[in-house]
């Protein structure tokens, strides 16, 4: 540890996709003044000693060191594989910058958690494999092999690996309203994030 922050897990911002459904870079969203990757990175910062930016084109405001998308698809896959291949811990905290509401308790949990492959949260809406924490040994070979035949969905990732979830009353005491979890990839959906934050 060096300053309270852990040597043994990387954190992995991934910034990559089209934003197409929200029509601006969803990195350089500004929320309470800074853009969305900078808030983001400096949460998952304060907890790991090597933070990731992986992916896209993160705002200058964005501490961590810029890893590019590996070959393949564009795919939330493509991301991962990015962010497990150059970690340097064993074990790797992926968020994606649509979880513009992920908390440091939730975070800390998953980091907390019994070893497995993946701990990753679970909700009514399934499974979150972006907001995780990945252990490189066994993930990283299958999400390699997986992106390699085009097989892109991350639930069938998580199907081969052995998961911990994060679920029900242990998830709903992190998150009681239910908004680190929430996925902002629309306008709508950004105000919305923007009115429960300022209710």
């Amino acid at each position: 540890m060096s300053e309270g922050r852990l040597a043994s897990v990387s954190a992995a911002l991934l910034l990559g996709g089209a934003s197409a459904r929200m029509g601006v870079d969803k990195a350089r969203i500004p929320l309470d003044g800074e853009p969305a990757a900078a808030r983001l990175s400096r949460r998952l910062g304060a907890l790991c000693e090597e933070l990731l930016l992986v992916g896209g084109d993160p705002p200058p405001e964005a501490a961590g060191r810029r890893v590019a998308d590996p070959p393949g698809p564009r795919s939330a896959l493509r991301g991962l594989v990015g962010a497990l291949a150059a970690a340097t811990a064993e074990r790797v905290l992926v968020v994606a910058i649509d979880l513009l509401g992920v908390t440091p308790e939730l975070l800390l949990a998953l980091v907390a958690a019994p070893a497995a492959d993946v701990v990753a949260p679970r909700t009514a809406r399934g499974p979150e494999p972006l907001c995780a924490l990945y252990r490189r040994e066994h993930a990283l070979p299958a999400a390699r092999a997986h992106l390699a035949a085009g097989r892109l969905a991350l639930h069938e990732l998580l199907a081969g690996l052995r998961v911990r979830w994060l679920e029900g009353e242990e998830l709903r005491a992190l998150d009681p309203q239910g908004r680190a979890l929430a996925n902002v990839n629309t306008p709508d959906e950004l105000a919305a994030f923007r009115a429960g934050a300022s209710a």
